[in-house]
């Protein structure tokens, strides 16, 4: 049955249908006919005993003895009736139940023993079904009254039903016609429907699209992206198995459930309002950072839903961290050891000169600033990340000839919901990276970076601050745009979207103060 096309699955089911629902319809029909034609015949039957029994001289030669001798006159008017209103057979009894009149003329003058007759003795008039040897038969009963209104006699008239197969030789000129158009409309509809569904399935059959609809599942769960598809009714289409691990959904049968029961901060669903793709978007979901583009799906140009792709955002940002944090720290260690060499060759030539004194205090100088500033990151920021970076930076900008002060109220115990140190490398690393370069453009001659970290029960701010060479309002309104750089090198112009991005993500604020040669604040507050 696989191999059969759809078009004669469609066709042979509608003509077994059809011929099933004519079967059945056949039977409720024709037992309504036969009911209606019993009814019909059963009337036909009391009104016609009616007739006999209100004739005069039928009344008359009862009521004047009614013994067999009445027979002779009485059979010839009954049995012209009989013939006139075609009925099978009309008996009339005498009180005695003598048979006066009968088709049959040797039953003429016998007595009936017909149990259901007792009934029509006692003056009433009804209807019976009987079966025969000629059929069944249906008997009306009357009784015959004289002018005095006493009973004289009784008229029975019987009529034979009709057969299953005589109603349906009558009709077979309709039943053969409502067939016919009935099959050849059902072939007609069948064979279209067949059509409408083989061109909404792309050509294929059923077998086949069971196939790739496995191939396809199979596909997915192979897949190292996280993969989530929804329909135009915001229904779970596909969720493979590394969605499951990255966002951390219990392991269940999500297909056909709606996204918003599901996930509810996707944010997959706009992408069917707007009907425009996003790409490498970071998104907080169901608490876990992933790195996401979502696309609306289309099929012959009408959208009927979105997919996302995404992975998770730790693994994402060991690029950025390798541009930012993890590349600083390396470059703190290079400071670090130019600056330990420059200090050891002061101490040996102050020993040389014979300045031992001087030698001595220049070392307690160093190591005392070096410990007041390992001390109070180590105090008042919680983080290792942040303090090694800050540090780092410090020394960097030593090397540069930039006076880098951190503000001595700062201070800094946990990130705000839905960040991590990882976001804050990049934010941090960034700004004061861009603030070096800004002040190693300035003509300036005291060239100074201020960084503060604030925390409080409300809100986290960060500044940073330069009295570099600044911006216009051209570069401010396009300064978290992904790809803008006022640098001729390349490898710029994300630093600040990356910020953008994390601030957005974190429900934060930006603001930007800058004026050309006067330098740059920049306050992040979440």
């Amino acid at each position: 049955m696989k191999q059969i096309s759809i078009h004669w699955k469609i066709m042979t089911m509608t003509f077994f249908i059809i011929i099933c629902s004519f079967a059945v319809a056949g039977i409720f029909v024709l037992g309504s006919v036969m009911e209606k034609k019993e009814a019909e015949i059963s009337e036909r039957s009391l009104l016609l005993s009616r007739t006999v029994a209100e004739l005069p001289e039928v009344r008359k030669l009862l009521s004047e003895g009614g013994d067999k001798s009445r027979a002779e006159e009485i059979n010839p008017v009954v049995e012209r009736i009989r013939v006139i209103n075609n009925a099978d057979y009309i008996v009339v009894l005498n009180n005695n139940r003598i048979r006066l009149s009968h088709p049959v003329k040797r039953m003429i003058g016998t007595v009936s023993k017909t149990a259901d007759e007792d009934a029509a003795f006692t003056e009433h008039s009804y209807v019976s079904k009987a079966n025969g040897e000629a059929g069944t038969v249906m008997r009306g009963f009357v009784p015959i009254m004289d002018d005095e209104h006493n009973q004289v006699g009784v008229v029975i008239t019987g009529y034979l039903t009709p057969t299953l197969w005589e109603i349906v030789w009558g009709t077979r000129i309709e039943i053969f016609l409502a067939i016919g158009f009935s099959l050849l409309l059902g072939a007609w509809g069948a064979w279209s429907l067949a059509r409408h569904v083989k061109n909404q399935m792309f050509g294929l059959e059923p077998h086949e699209i069971a196939r790739l609809y496995a191939e396809r599942n199979e596909t997915f769960n192979a897949m190292h992206e996280g993969i989530i598809a929804i329909d135009n009714d915001m229904t779970i289409t596909v969720f493979n198995e590394k969605a499951y691990r990255i966002l951390g959904v219990d392991k269940q049968n999500l297909i056909g459930k709606n996204i918003y029961d599901v996930l509810p901060d996707t944010r997959l669903p706009e992408i069917i309002d707007f009907n425009h793709p996003v790409y490498n978007k970071e998104l907080l979901v169901n608490q876990h950072s992933i790195l996401s583009n979502r696309i609306p799906i289309q099929v012959r140009g009408k959208t009927i839903g979105a997919v996302a792709v995404f992975q998770d955002r730790t693994d994402v940002k060991k690029l950025a961290e390798e541009l930012t944090g993890v590349k600083a720290f390396v470059q703190a260690l290079r400071v670090q050891n130019h600056e330990h060499k420059n200090k050891m060759h002061t101490i040996a030539g102050l020993l040389q000169l014979g300045k031992y004194k001087k030698a001595t205090e220049y070392i307690f100088q160093a190591k005392e600033e070096q410990e007041m500033l390992t001390d109070f990151l180590h105090e008042r920021i919680k983080d290792d990340n942040l303090s090694g970076l800050l540090l780092s930076k410090v020394s960097h900008g030593k090397e540069l000839g930039i006076e880098v002060e951190i503000d001595k109220n700062s201070n800094w115990t946990h990130f705000p919901n839905g960040l991590d140190h990882h976001d804050f490398v990049v934010i941090i690393g960034n700004l004061i990276e861009n603030a070096f370069e800004a002040v190693q453009k300035s003509i300036q001659k005291e060239r100074k970076v201020s960084i503060s970290l604030d925390q409080t029960d409300e809100s986290t701010s960060i500044l940073v601050e330069d009295n570099g060479i600044g911006m216009d309002e051209a570069v401010i309104n396009n300064l978290f745009k992904n790809g803008y750089t006022t640098k001729q090198e390349e490898g710029h112009g994300i630093g600040m979207y990356l910020i953008h991005e994390i601030v957005a993500k974190g429900g934060g604020n930006i603001e930007v103060d800058s004026s050309p040669g006067e330098g740059t604040s920049i306050v992040i507050t979440f």
